[in-house]
């Protein structure tokens, strides 16, 4: 397993989270509390580097969920940036790929987030949109 390690930049209404290293159930609520300690505001839009994570488990695709109905809630959105083959590929095979919002690079998951930031959601309908997100975590039983 390789160590996970973080890295955070703060723009305005946007927190981006570098990681690198193997998200696994070993350390997958590190990544959650560390998501937690960054954001800088609960409504935040988060960018989630992963184009130095070779390895996603079930463990970190629930954290990842579980941001992502956080963050909707609050108004804001998760955003995942330049994945690699095998977390893509989890993704697929577990159906969580047309729930969570995947950009090919950093940069266009950073002007994503900057446009969405411009008029979000209301928290209600971030509720009732992130409730089949909590069916697929049941589901997969992680």
């Amino acid at each position: 397993m390789t160590p996970l390690t973080f890295a955070c930049q703060h723009m305005p209404g946007v927190t981006v989270i570098s990681m690198a290293g193997d998200l696994e159930a070993a350390n997958a609520d590190r990544l959650d509390a560390f998501i937690s300690r960054s954001r800088r505001q609960p409504g935040d839009h988060v960018v989630l580097d992963l184009s130095e994570v070779p390895l996603l488990g079930h463990a970190g695709l629930r954290v990842l969920l579980n941001v992502r109905a956080l963050t909707r809630w609050h108004g804001g959105d998760l955003h995942l940036a330049a994945l690699q083959e095998s977390p893509a590929r989890l993704l697929t095979s577990t159906g969580a790929s047309p729930i969570l919002t995947v950009h090919r690079s950093v940069e266009q998951a950073i002007l994503a987030a900057m446009r969405a930031g411009q008029d979000p959601p209301t928290p209600q309908s971030a509720f009732r949109e992130h409730m089949p997100v909590m069916s697929l975590c049941d589901r997969m039983d992680l």
